[in-house]
């Protein structure tokens, strides 16, 4: 019987390391009694802002509530098209939706995962309002043509840069490049929290105080509404969590990308590329002279036998993930939207043969070697 067990994340050997200055940070809000906004969210606002080389950053509730807050800013209407990638997590869908407004998806590139700029153009209608880029995984989207794209038709950009702070496109840092960029600090990202919480970054101070008054209900005096906003706030005792956090975020950062380049050297080692078994993501560094960098919140491999090959995985103790089995296209919810099956070939494909391995700051290189054993087992 097989002893090892290998997480997908480990955030007990993540707290374990940092767990005296949580505690007090922790302590330091109880003794305040001072729970919601406060001096502790603005000073993670501040912190951000700089962090993402963005002039304003305001603190909500959840990365969902962040990319909602950003479309009731620019004041996205029923009837109204945003596009955006068929694969990504559900919020960047849901949310567009939730405003009875229209998703209109546009496929993606096959190596990066993230939407497809040079398809685009043709997705633009007369109804069209805004465009939501993913930087999926850790990975910037190919930002330039976008944003040009979108500036000859004068629509707004907001960044879903959930998954890749610290990410970096032509040595921009994802969440400063669009007219919003927004961050999610579920547990399991790079810069996770306890519990849900979430950022938006712009570079414009109108939408900075308009972002401020629709978290708090539209309310900029209390009691005396502006406009219908939302409930949005950000915790102080997420806020103390994530600014502790944040002063390791890039270390662990550069950790995920070593251990994404061990991985890349064990699979070319294992002759599984050679014979078109497994393709592995792009690996870039900061001093490898790329001005874009990846932060591998996720190692996304393409497998053969996918599913067989998971399952072979668990019963040897490592955990993995599917990120995502159903492109949104797909989605019960979204046959009212007319895709078919083969609309976006690209997501599809990914959506059969994508599979994500452990790639957390604490894994070891052992543990990485099992791991790739395990794989090249399954496919002898």
């Amino acid at each position: 019987m097989n002893n090892i067990k290998i997480p997908m994340l480990d955030l007990k050997a993540q707290y374990t390391c940092i767990k005296p200055k949580i505690d007090k940070a922790v302590e330091d809000v109880f003794e305040s009694q001072y729970f919601i906004l406060g001096p502790k969210v603005e000073e993670l606002e501040a912190k951000i802002a700089h962090y993402s080389e963005a002039s304003h950053a305001v603190g909500v509730s959840s990365g969902t509530d962040a990319l909602l807050i950003c479309l009731m800013a620019l004041d996205i209407e029923p009837d109204d098209e945003v596009i955006t990638t068929p694969f990504s997590f559900f919020s960047t869908a849901g949310v567009i939706s939730r405003l009875n407004a229209i998703p209109k998806f546009v496929d993606i590139d096959p190596v990066t995962y993230n939407l497809e700029p040079k398809k685009l153009k043709s997705a633009i209608t007369r109804r069209t309002k805004a465009v939501i880029p993913v930087h999926l995984f850790g990975q910037c989207v190919d930002m330039d043509p976008i944003l040009e794209l979108s500036s000859q038709h004068q629509l707004p950009v907001i960044e879903d840069a959930a998954q890749s702070i610290g990410a970096q496109y032509k040595n921009r840092k994802a969440g400063s490049m669009g007219d919003l960029g927004i961050f999610s600090f579920f547990p399991s990202k790079n810069l996770g929290g306890a519990g849900d919480g979430g950022m938006v970054t712009t570079q414009n101070p109108s939408l900075y105080e308009k972002l401020k008054i629709l978290r708090v209900h539209g309310s900029q005096q209390k009691y005396y509404h502006k406009m219908v906003g939302g409930n949005f706030r950000l915790d102080a005792l997420q806020a103390a969590v994530l600014l502790v956090k944040l002063q390791y975020l890039d270390s662990w950062s550069e950790k995920r990308c070593q251990n994404a380049s061990h991985y890349n050297q064990l699979f070319e080692r294992s002759g599984l590329i050679k014979k078109g078994l497994v393709k592995t993501p792009k690996t870039v560094y900061k001093d490898s002279g790329d001005p874009n960098h990846h932060i591998f919140n996720q190692y996304t491999i393409r497998a053969q036998s996918r599913d067989k090959l998971r399952a072979h995985l668990q019963d040897q103790g490592i955990s993995t993930a599917i990120y995502y089995p159903v492109p949104f296209h797909l989605q019960e919810c979204y046959q009212d939207l007319g895709y078919l099956k083969g609309d976006f070939p690209e997501a599809e494909k990914a959506s059969q043969e994508v599979l994500s391995l452990p790639v957390f700051p604490e894994l070891t290189c052992d543990q990485q070697e099992y791991i790739v054993d395990k794989i090249k087992e399954f496919y002898s």
